[in-house]
């Protein structure tokens, strides 16, 4: 048995030699053949197998446009007898997506458009089955199917556009870029990938090589400074260029880079330039240009004065940039002296180009005249500085040096001459005005200030403005003028087991002076402790002495202090002494000669307090201060009575009787809006207060008594009914709240301040008396008590009634 696939007749132009694949069968026994399977038991026989699978690769053409499925060829079993019972099956990359087989008949089709630069191959397995048991009658074998490549991509630049230099006045030839086209297309199949360059733009300049696509120059001599940039289009065409290929281009933007063919050249033949006479070193007169053509390093410049008579004065140098010339003042310049000066300056390039020296020199010369201007000049010292050197002992008075400063300019104007305050302000010396003679006006003191720097000026009489400036430098020389003294050790003490000819201190003399020859001091004590019985000095000759004990058995019980006077003096003329008391204080010791106690009392004192029991006493003193400030903190704040239990609201304008309000004037302890709209208000009858009685019943005799509800009599306004209303109905809660506080909103309304003349109107101490109230003083108070007394019914009898 076996399988031959069968191609289709298209496919077989585009074949190349086919190679033939044979695979040999297993025996159809291993493959459970059901045919064998019921001879299993009869002999076995030795039979050749026969060859069942033929194979060849499949060639397909890529983009295949066609509507129907392409159709790529059949597989066939020697099996399979054309009655269904065969199934075949293809496995593998692109099975049933790319490629699907007909299990009846084993067509095989490409479902899907095939690009060989995307994939150029695949490798598939097919196979034949039993339709009825599904096991396979062939082995699984692989088959490749192979896409056949067609001209369908054009070259491409996959860099482009690009970007290239090349040397302005470059050769014909020289290469520019190297430009490189790549086609997808198969280069092993057909001219498919064969690629011809070519220019389409950009002649006559440039050229490219059809086989390699390198560009080079064609034209000679093409200058920079004429034109920089080129634009040339490149195209790439496969097919070997012939008719019918596709073609890409792409742009290189060609820049001739610059190279040093052009001299430099001075814009100007003759410079003028000016400068002040006062301009100092350095100043900068004029800067001059040699233009060059060429750009970059090739336009760099070098500038050097080569002749004239300033060459000496003037320097000249060339700016950040390279290109310009800097002339700047080398000298100080002095108009009567030389007004003006002459300059050749040559500039030249600094970079050159061996290929193009035939195109020089490259450099070029100028004249530069610079003119000195003539300014007004501060006067000039003889000399830049001063230094001087004054014993301190120099009387006041003495000269100790003449400076001298001149008009510098033709006028030659008169100086006048001072010092810098800053420079000397504790005036130690004075200058004479006109002959610059400086003098001391003070003593000098070379232990106090040993420098002296001063600043003196220079006027000129003519024009005050001009002032120049010198630095005096004044050394104060020493003369030995103080006595030296004991360094420190103004303080000792020997030990009361301290024996005779023992040292018990070295002492030190210092001196401010400075002497040339070195400090030298001399030890002694002082003739009236020159027979000292205690101690006594020794002068070791180094500028130091030593203070022995003559004696021994010290006590602290017999003598505590003693005092020696030291004799010190210098051994500069004239000889400067002193004398320095030396303070001895007899201590107890320890065998090592460490003080224990230089104090005979110490032995004697009472037992002191320790710091912990102080620290407790004080600790117990601070809570006694404590307690008693608590203590009359709490007296002075009282606690306030109670309301009675049932009182759990109280009006707002409500105030104690221990304050004192505002007067009329007060508008914020009330509220007068809720006067103007009384509630009204009906209590049961209970029980009625009998502490406010009697308050009540005088009010009820001269307040007219209208209805609770507040309707108003004729001939009273509506307002004034609304508050007669209003305050008889507190009144009436006030008699049946047994709780009530003894004040009410009356008294609010009638609240007066400290400052008023009627005082409290208080009815606290209502209660005390049955006798009626007299009101008949309200008119006496004036218009603000008006509405007071009508409320009271104390008017005289012409005014009308209010209620």
């Amino acid at each position: 048995m076996g399988l031959r696939v069968h191609l289709p007749a298209a496919a077989g132009t585009f074949l190349l030699p086919l190679t033939l694949c044979a695979l040999t069968l297993l025996p159809q026994g291993l493959l459970g053949n059901p045919a064998e399977q019921e001879n299993a038991r009869s002999p076995a026989l030795l039979q050749r197998v026969k060859r069942g699978w033929v194979w060849n690769q499949f060639f397909v053409l890529e983009e295949y446009t066609g509507l129907e499925p392409l159709y790529i060829g059949k597989l066939h079993s020697d099996m399979d007898k054309g009655d269904g019972s065969i199934k075949y099956i293809l496995s593998g990359e692109g099975a049933g997506t790319t490629f699907t087989i007909d299990d009846s008949t084993g067509d095989i089709h490409a479902i899907q458009r095939l690009d060989r630069e995307v994939k150029s191959q695949y490798l598939l397995r097919a196979q034949a089955r039993n339709r009825l048991t599904d096991r396979p009658l062939e082995p699984e074998s692989e088959f490749i199917v192979k896409i056949q490549d067609i001209n369908d991509n054009e070259p491409k630049f996959l860099d482009g556009p690009y970007q290239a230099t090349v040397p302005e006045m470059s050769r014909i030839g020289t290469s520019v870029i190297q430009l490189t086209a790549t086609d997808a297309d198969d280069p092993t199949y057909g001219n498919s990938a064969r690629v011809v360059y070519s220019i389409l733009e950009g002649q006559p300049y440039f050229s490219v090589d059809a086989k390699t696509g390198l560009v080079r120059v064609s034209l000679a001599d093409m200058d920079r400074e004429t034109r920089e940039n080129y634009t040339i289009v490149i195209q790439a065409k496969d097919m070997g260029g012939q008719l019918g290929g596709l073609a890409g281009t792409t742009t290189v933007n060609i820049t001739l880079s610059d190279v040093n063919d052009n001299p430099p050249v001075f814009d100007q033949r003759l410079y003028q330039m000016s400068v002040p006479e006062s301009a100092p070193v350095g100043s900068v007169v004029g800067r001059i240009w040699a233009k060059d053509r060429d750009v970059g390093v090739n336009a760099e410049m070098k500038y050097s004065i080569i002749d004239g008579d300033g060459r000496d004065t003037f320097d000249i140098s060339t700016d950040s940039t390279n290109l310009f010339g800097i002339i700047t003042v080398k000298r100080p310049l002095n108009f009567e002296n030389k007004p003006s000066y002459t300059l050749k300056v040559e500039g030249a390039n600094t970079h050159l180009d061996p290929t193009f020296r035939h195109r020089g020199p490259f450099k070029d010369v100028t004249i530069v005249h610079v003119s000195v201007e003539d300014v007004d000049e501060p006067p000039l010292f003889d000399s830049p500085s001063y230094y001087i050197e004054v014993p301190e002992d120099a009387d006041i008075g003495t000269v100790v040096k003449v400076v001298s400063a001149r008009d510098p300019d033709a006028a030659n104007n008169t100086v006048r001459y001072s010092i810098e305050r800053s420079s000397d302000p504790e005036k130690f010396f004075y200058i004479e005005i006109t002959s610059g003679a400086l003098m001391t006006v003070r003593s000098l003191d070379r232990e106090e200030v040993g420098w002296h720097n001063i600043t003196v000026l220079a006027m000129e009489m003519n024009n005050p403005t001009q002032i120049a400036s010198v630095s005096v430098a004044v050394r104060v020389l020493d003369v030995n003028d103080n006595p030296p003294s004991l360094k420190h050790y103004l303080e000792t003490f020997v030990c009361e087991n301290a024996k005779a000819g023992q040292l018990i201190q070295t002492v030190t003399a210092v001196d401010p002076d400075e002497p040339q020859g070195g400090q030298r001091f001399y030890y002694s004590l002082a003739p009236e402790a020159a027979n000292n019985p205690n101690f006594t000095l020794r002068d070791n000759q180094d500028n130091t002495a030593w203070i022995l004990t003559r004696r021994g058995g010290w006590s602290q019980q017999d003598r505590t202090l003693f005092h020696l006077p030291i004799f010190v003096s210098d051994g500069e003329a004239p000889t400067q002494t002193s004398t320095s008391t030396l303070t001895i204080r007899v201590c107890s010791c320890d065998q090592e000669g460490n003080v224990m106690s230089c104090n005979a009392e110490a032995y004697s004192l009472p037992a002191s307090l320790s710091k912990g029991a102080l620290i407790a006493i004080l600790a117990c003193i601070f809570v006694l201060l404590v307690m008693i400030l608590l203590m009359l903190s709490l007296r002075n704040h009282r606690k306030k009575p109670y309301l009675c239990d049932e009182e759990e609201n109280v009006h707002e304008n409500i105030v104690r009787y221990d304050d004192e309000g505002g007067g009329e004037e007060d508008t914020e302890a009330f509220d007068i809006a809720a006067m103007w709209n009384p509630r009204e208000v009906h209590h049961p009858l209970g029980k009625i207060r009998q502490d406010m009685m009697p308050e009540i019943e005088s009010l009820s005799r001269y307040v007219p008594q209208p209805c609770v509800g507040g309707v108003g009599v004729a001939g009273g306004g509506g307002g004034d009914s609304n508050v007669h209303s209003y305050v008889l109905a507190k009144l009436l809660e006030a008699d049946v709240d047994p709780c009530a506080p003894p004040y009410d909103s009356l008294q609010t309304y009638a609240y007066e301040g400290e400052g008023s003349v009627a005082e409290s109107l208080s009815s606290l101490q209502s209660g005390t008396s049955n006798a009626d109230h007299e009101y008949d003083y309200l008119n006496d108070w004036g218009p603000r008590f008006r509405k007071l007394a009508e409320m009271y019914g104390v008017l005289e009898t012409n005014n009308p009634p209010m209620w």
